[in-house]
């Protein structure tokens, strides 16, 4: 079946059109990616602004005029923690429903955090046991579990955008800046101290993970397969935090056309992954392209077989 699965986060909105297999192998025919930051400003005011909403409208009747071409045979849209977290998050819902005639699919913190695995891990087939993190704009999920039992997971209220915009007020962020944003991570992380992360591979997904690891490879433009099962050890993680959280985000966004709407907000994400793996012990993360659409890829094609 052709499966076409929107995926709006607080940051982003992604596209992926596949064909799912009956044995359940997604084929990629079409990846895309628009940065019109619908959770700008929701950690305080709780609410989506209505130009944010505007933006996030004009990109999902583009994706439709996109996917129409490889005849989907169904589209699921779905919503994350911006929209979770949005106390007009049902206007919104109306207004896609409106503007697109597609309806959208809120999920939960848990259905994220299964969905984000399930899809991970569905590019590696030789991984026994993983630790899956996905460091969203307004949530970070951390899942752990093998291929058949997802064990423990959480979906925790930080992320590059909420952090940001929580923690930095000055570009770069000052170093007390720092040391508030790092405090708060590490008391988020404490609900997940008891996860038994031993014997397992951390995975990274979404544009966080990817994003590092073509600056780590010096890499210029996007390259899907340079990021694709990339290992990158915990000491380059740190020394790339280090060096970015020195240079404005306007240097940052010169590294790479990568950093397009991610350059302010990229300092936070480096910082939350790097506090994971220095806490939990992890020394080095493999990066997954795959997350969430992924997932729910599976779902709609697990439907069809039930």
């Amino acid at each position: 079946m052709i499966v076409s699965i929107v995926d709006i986060g607080t940051n982003t909105v992604l596209l992926l059109v596949a064909s799912v297999t009956p044995d359940g192998r997604i084929d990629p025919l079409l990846y895309e990616q628009r940065i019109p930051r619908l959770g700008k400003g929701v950690d305080q005011q709780r609410t989506l602004h209505p130009d944010s909403m505007a933006r996030v409208i004009d990109v999902l009747n583009e994706y439709q005029e996109l996917a129409a071409q490889h005849h989907p045979d169904v589209t699921v849209v779905c919503g994350t923690s911006a929209v979770r977290d949005a106390s007009n998050n049902s206007e919104f819902a109306a207004l896609v429903q409106e503007k697109t005639g597609l309806t959208l699919d809120i999920l939960s913190g848990s259905e994220e955090a299964l969905w984000t695995f399930r899809g991970a891990i569905s590019g590696m087939p030789d991984l026994s046991r993983a630790t899956v993190i996905d460091i969203g704009g307004g949530s970070t999920e951390i899942i752990v579990g093998s291929r058949g039992n997802i064990q423990e997971q959480i979906s925790l209220n930080i992320g590059s955008v909420r952090l940001t915009e929580r923690f930095f007020a000055h570009d770069p962020p000052l170093p007390g800046e720092l040391d508030n944003a790092r405090r708060a991570v590490l008391g988020d992380l404490m609900p997940a101290a008891g996860f038994s992360f031993q014997g397992s591979s951390l995975v990274g997904v979404a544009g966080t993970a990817t994003s590092l690891a073509m600056l780590v490879q010096g890499r210029h433009d996007f390259n899907i397969r340079a990021v694709t099962n990339y290992r990158m050890t915990r000491h380059a993680v740190e020394h790339l935090y280090r060096t970015l959280r020195q240079m404005p985000s306007s240097m940052i966004l010169e590294l790479s056309p990568v950093m397009e709407g991610r350059a302010d907000v990229i300092v936070a994400g480096a910082l939350i992954l790097l506090e994971v793996m220095e806490h939990y012990g992890f020394e080095e993360l493999l990066v997954s392209e795959r997350g969430v659409r992924f997932g729910l890829a599976l779902r709609e094609a697990e439907k069809v077989r039930r």
